[in-house]
C-alpha cells in the first residue's frame, strides 16, 4: 500500500541531508520538535499544511517541489507493484485421425 506519509518523509529527509542540515538545525530554523520532524521523516506521523510549510520555509524549497518529489516517488513506487499479466497457455485436445480415418489418437496443442 502506498502511503503519503512515508513518500512525504523520505522527501523531506532527504532535502534536508542534501543541504547538510542536522534535525536539530532544521527543527531551530522550522520551530518544530526534533521529535516530532523524526516522525514525520520516518512516515510515523501526518503533517498538518502549517507543519509542512514551515519545514518548507526552513528548507527554502517551495511546497509545490516537494509535492512534485512525493508525487514522482508514488508514480515509480505504484508502477513498480502494479500487477504483471502473466501469459497463458491453453491446450486444446485436438483429435488426429488414426490411420485408416478413425479419430483414436487424441494429441495436444498449444
Amino acid at each position: 500500500m502506498v502511503l503519503f506519509r512515508r513518500f512525504l518523509g523520505d522527501v523531506l529527509r532527504g532535502h534536508r541531508v542534501d543541504q547538510g542540515l542536522t534535525l536539530r538545525q532544521l527543527s531551530q530554523e522550522a520551530r518544530v520538535s526534533l521529535g516530532y520532524i523524526s516522525e514525520i521523516e520516518r512516515g510515523q506521523k501526518e503533517a498538518s499544511s502549517e507543519l509542512l510549510a514551515s519545514l518548507c520555509g526552513a528548507l527554502d524549497l517551495p511546497l509545490s517541489d516537494v509535492l512534485r518529489d512525493v508525487s514522482d516517488a508514488i508514480v515509480l513506487e505504484e508502477a513498480a507493484t502494479r500487477p504483471v499479466p502473466l501469459p497463458v497457455t491453453v491446450k486444446v485436445p485436438v483429435r488426429v485421425p488414426a490411420p485408416g480415418g478413425t479419430p483414436d489418437v487424441v494429441a495436444s496443442a498449444a
